[in-house]
């Protein structure tokens, strides 16, 4: 199992001790902490008079949507007058929902067919991914909370592929994400080859451990020789990962429970995901966390739902769907009830940042060395625009992002150009991206 970034592992680190803990993490002890870089998207827009901002730079109020995210203000950056161009129509007529999907992290305009040829163009993140991903296990991560279909006519003729996805390694191919904690947490942890997964499960079954008895004794040993802070970042790591452990597992056996209570049918059913949209969303959080702090990935796309999604949030009292509700035609009582939805989203991704920001790297945190993008390729879900998107990117990415400020941007400046710097600073020199024009300005620290 590999380590969290320890200080025993960064540059200065002296003695036998930073070379054994680099060693078993694969660092080599001479990097510094590598930059991450996650993209999370809600579907249908936003309620966009809830997200507009008061004041520029440093001095701005966040807006009602955003007042989760205020104990982590000085870590963020709203990005206002970015626009999406390939998700609108050109002559393609209906289906906002599957263009922004589809263009959000590609830049490209998808061809229209709900048929197999479909055609697209590769995203930013699966760019980052082929150019850096050889240096971590998995070179790119893709989880989410609703699977949602791949075959079939979507919306308006558009393919279920394009709403569905966001990610995709070429402009014929979707990479789909992974909903179910279990399976993910799997990826992450278990071996190479599917029969050794199979004989570590049930071992760990027989004998009722975790993944961590089995290196306890290692950990144990390397705690001996570490400093007070990295044998305190050593058992909080180990705890983090006992507890989703644990969690997944209570998961499984309340499913387990619901079954057996409703008198299923006694036949083989794959794992289900949590009922809970808040349980899931941070189970699936708190995995992307120890992916980066493990250095497992580096590159993470997080779909809460494909896009034109009609789930409901019964949990926060919505009971009408989604999509059906960002159509809301200036009536009030559905933009209460989207006002609803778009805070409880942006509260599970202030969690995210939060668990981000609580794990140290040297003298910074796991946020300090991300950047993580939120944002939709629809701006007010009624109006199925793609100007003025609702786009944030919080954390400093390794040093090279100043943030805590509101930057306007002049009306429909590209988003991929904001792509472009991301890129950059992770280590991937490109000159254009998508339609991008050139390197998003302002954002250098």
């Amino acid at each position: 199992m590999a380590l969290p970034m320890l200080d025993a592992m960064m540059p200065g680190a002296v003695g036998g001790v930073a070379g054994a803990a680099a060693e078993a993490a694969g660092t080599g002890g001479s990097a510094a902490a590598p930059v991450r870089m996650a993209m999370f998207f809600p579907p249908n827009g936003m309620c966009m008079e809830d997200w507009m901002r008061a004041g520029e730079g440093e001095c701005f109020e966040l807006p009602p949507t955003l007042k989760a995210l205020q104990p982590l203000r000085d870590q963020i950056n709203v990005l206002s007058g970015l626009a999406l161009d390939n998700a609108r129509a050109k002559g393609d007529g209906p289906g906002d929902h599957a263009r922004s999907a589809a263009a959000f992290l590609t830049g490209a305009h998808p061809y229209k067919t709900a048929g197999k040829d479909i055609k697209l163009g590769i995203s930013v993140d699966q760019m980052a991914a082929k150019q850096i991903g050889n240096e971590t296990r998995l070179p790119s991560l893709e989880v989410g909370l609703d699977k949602g279909a791949m075959a079939g006519n979507c919306d308006s003729g558009y393919a279920c592929a394009y709403s569905s996805n966001i990610s995709w390694s070429s402009e014929t191919t979707p990479v789909p994400k992974e909903v179910n904690p279990a399976k993910v947490f799997d990826r992450l942890f278990g071996p190479a080859s599917e029969r050794e997964a199979a004989e570590g499960r049930a071992k760990r079954l027989l004998y009722r451990k975790s993944i961590l008895d089995f290196v306890a004794g290692d950990a144990k040993r390397l705690s001996r020789e570490l400093g007070k802070a990295d044998q305190r970042k050593l058992d909080e790591f180990q705890t983090s990962v006992r507890e989703i452990e644990q969690r997944v597992e209570r998961d499984r056996q309340r499913q387990a429970q619901a079954k057996a209570e409703s008198k299923v049918p006694d036949v083989k059913l794959p794992d289900e995901v949590p009922d809970d949209p808040q349980e899931h969303f941070r189970l699936m959080a708190d995995m992307l966390v120890l992916a980066f702090q493990m250095d497992l990935t580096r590159v993470s796309s997080f779909m809460v739902a494909s896009d034109g999604s009609d789930r409901t949030y019964r949990q926060i009292g919505v009971t009408e769907g989604h999509h059906t509700l960002s159509h809301h035609g200036g009536n009030k009582e559905k933009i209460d009830q989207i006002r609803k939805i778009d805070k409880f989203h942006v509260e599970q991704f202030a969690y995210f940042l939060k668990r981000l920001s609580e794990v140290k790297e040297g003298g910074k945190s796991l946020l300090d060395n991300s950047m993580v993008l939120f944002g939709c390729g629809i701006g007010d879900g009624n109006r199925h625009n793609h100007n003025d998107l609702p786009i944030l990117m919080a954390g400093k990415g390794g040093g090279s992002v100043a943030t805590g400020r509101h930057l306007q941007y002049e009306k429909n400046t590209p988003l991929c150009n904001l792509y472009v710097s991301m890129l950059d600073r992770m280590g991937v020199n490109v000159d254009r991206f998508g339609y991008s024009t050139g390197p998003l300005a302002n954002l250098v620290a």
